[in-house]
């Protein structure tokens, strides 16, 4: 059989995580560290691979009812090859150093199981919770595979130049950087969206660090169906894009 289809066939290489195509990652196991990916999001896999939800604390639970942020993540162990993909969105492989990086779970693909995650409150002068409200920070040393809609920009904050992004498309940042939730609007109420821009709220990063953007606002793939109500509007609670989004299918 010949085909133009052979040309994206599996790529050789010694590299634990491999980007297969943008779309398409490649994981390697060697029967030591699992690793810890999105529930569902294994496409195909090769060799003695097992496959095991991944225990959450009673207290994981209650944070992330109350917040829902959090990851939902199954157990891959063993020896062989596993890829892994998301809705076709983009794949990015990032070091985490002792800096750390706190991210949007919804974003997150695969990670290594020996880094730390925990769930924590960005800085608000409203008060009020939302999209962006509170994000996961991952420390420690390891690699994480982010998702993201579209080709990214990265965005360098310094001290000289700090740097706004729509909560609802900021994907991960610098776990280093000062951070606040804000709207600058001219409307009397803040929890409008700002005048007939339709812009909402903002994340402000203020220090040394990155900012990871996304070319989307939480956008779903044509003809989903978001849930009704003020919060599924917000992209949050279980009749979000955040809350539809957990199980690698939309419906």
């Amino acid at each position: 059989m010949q085909s133009p289809l052979f040309n994206y066939a599996e790529q050789q290489s010694q590299e634990r995580y491999v980007v297969q195509n943008p779309q398409l990652l490649r994981v390697s196991l060697a029967g030591q560290d699992d690793i810890l990916a999105r529930k569902g999001a294994m496409v195909a896999y090769q060799g003695l691979v097992d496959f095991d939800g991944e225990y959450q604390s009673s207290n994981q639970r209650r944070t992330r009812s109350r917040t829902g942020e959090g990851l939902d993540l199954m157990r891959c162990s063993g020896q062989g090859t596993v890829y892994f993909a998301n809705l076709a969105q983009c794949i990015h492989v990032v070091d985490v150093d002792q800096d750390g990086m706190t991210v949007d779970s919804a974003y997150v693909l695969a990670l290594d199981s020996t880094l730390h995650t925990e769930v924590i409150a960005v800085d608000s002068q409203y008060g009020v919770s939302g999209t962006g409200k509170y994000q996961l920070n991952i420390t420690g040393r390891g690699k994480v595979a982010l998702m993201t809609s579209g080709q990214p920009l990265m965005m360098q904050v310094t001290p000289d130049k700090y740097v706004s992004a729509d909560a609802d498309a900021i994907v991960a940042w610098s776990s280093g950087l000062r951070v606040q939730m804000q709207a600058q609007t001219h409307n009397a109420s803040v929890r409008r969206r700002r005048g007939d821009t339709g812009e909402g709220w903002e994340l402000s990063f203020l220090g040394t660090g990155f900012a990871l953007v996304q070319p989307s606002e939480v956008m779903p793939p044509q003809n989903a169906a978001i849930g009704q109500g003020i919060a599924a509007q917000y992209g949050v609670g279980g009749n979000g894009a955040h809350g539809q989004n957990q199980s690698n299918v939309w419906s």
